[in-house]
């Protein structure tokens, strides 16, 4: 009797398979488990408004890759659930405290800046040279200056706050982009012309420190690198420059040393072997003051 059943099933069979078009039946190989979507920079996301029929400049994530077979109804539900994208990979730990590191690890980089001059008697005026730039537009230059990426590839989290910037240039200047202090500091953010001369030669750049929008820039860059260079040894590559994770002691955020180190050097904030330092408490209270109080962040 299981023979004859047998039989019955293969003529069941071959009917089924006649009824869909007769010759030769092709079972269709498993769907390939499809690699996890990759997600694209905003920059390169293709555009929403383009039309359905337009081919877009960016590929999407799946389709750069080789387009995946589609499904067949052949296979079976479960080859089907099988083919689930692969989970994503886990965040990297965050730093668990925010206070510095009492012994710092070496500098990330050996060519540093020059160290600032000593300070201009207090006997002496400074000086004017050149247009002196309006509110509105000292206020796009360094509106644009806290906008930049200044590490896209080794600290593309780092980030300048626009208030800082704002405090920074006037405490510095008062946002005068032509005045020449008697130490040599030059326009709104006082770059001095060696700093400007290092940090184009490290940066690749050629920003001219007498034109006020370079000078914005010049002194975004310094704070960005001061930023990096002292969170790599003392905040373990946390770059957050937040009020917020600052306590009454000075030296217990990396927003208050950028800021000293703006002012004094970085190599009178941040020495090796040694605690984080703020030698100018008075400047850095100055700066602080002015990032909420400031008159300029109304302008």
């Amino acid at each position: 009797m299981g023979r004859n059943v047998s039989r019955l099933g293969v003529a069941l069979v071959a009917g089924v398979l006649l009824a869909a078009g007769g010759g030769c039946a092709r079972v269709d190989a498993p769907a390939r488990e499809l690699p996890a979507p990759v997600a694209l920079p905003e920059e390169l996301e293709p555009s929403e408004s383009a039309g359905a029929d337009e081919p877009s400049a960016t590929p999407k994530a799946v389709e750069s890759m080789g387009a995946a077979p589609k499904p067949s109804t052949s296979v079976s539900a479960s080859a089907s659930a099988a083919a689930s994208p692969k989970p994503s990979p886990k965040p990297k730990p965050k730093r668990t405290s925010t206070a510095p590191r009492s012994v710092p690890k070496p500098p990330t980089e050996t060519k540093v800046p020059p160290a600032p001059p000593r300070p201009a008697p207090s006997s002496c005026q400074p000086s004017y040279k050149g247009d002196q730039a309006s509110r509105a537009q000292a206020k796009a230059a360094l509106t644009d200056a806290a906008g930049r990426t200044y590490w896209p590839t080794s600290a593309p989290d780092i980030r300048v706050p626009l208030n800082l910037v704002k405090a920074t240039a006037w405490q510095e200047s008062g946002w005068q982009s032509n005045i020449v202090a008697c130490d040599g500091g030059i326009g709104l953010m006082q770059v001095m012309p060696d700093t400007a001369t290092w940090m184009n030669q490290r940066f690749g750049q050629n920003y001219d420190v007498w034109d006020y929008r370079d000078n914005a820039y010049l002194g975004g860059t310094y704070l960005a690198w001061l930023t990096k260079y002292i969170g790599d040894m003392y905040f373990d590559a946390d770059y957050r420059l937040d009020a917020g994770l600052c306590t009454s002691e000075l030296n217990s955020c990396l927003l208050n040393a950028v800021i000293a180190a703006y002012n004094y050097g970085h190599g009178a904030v941040a020495r090796e072997g040694e605690p984080l330092t703020i030698p100018n408490p008075s400047y850095v209270r100055n700066v602080r003051a002015l990032m909420t109080e400031c008159v300029c962040l109304g302008y």
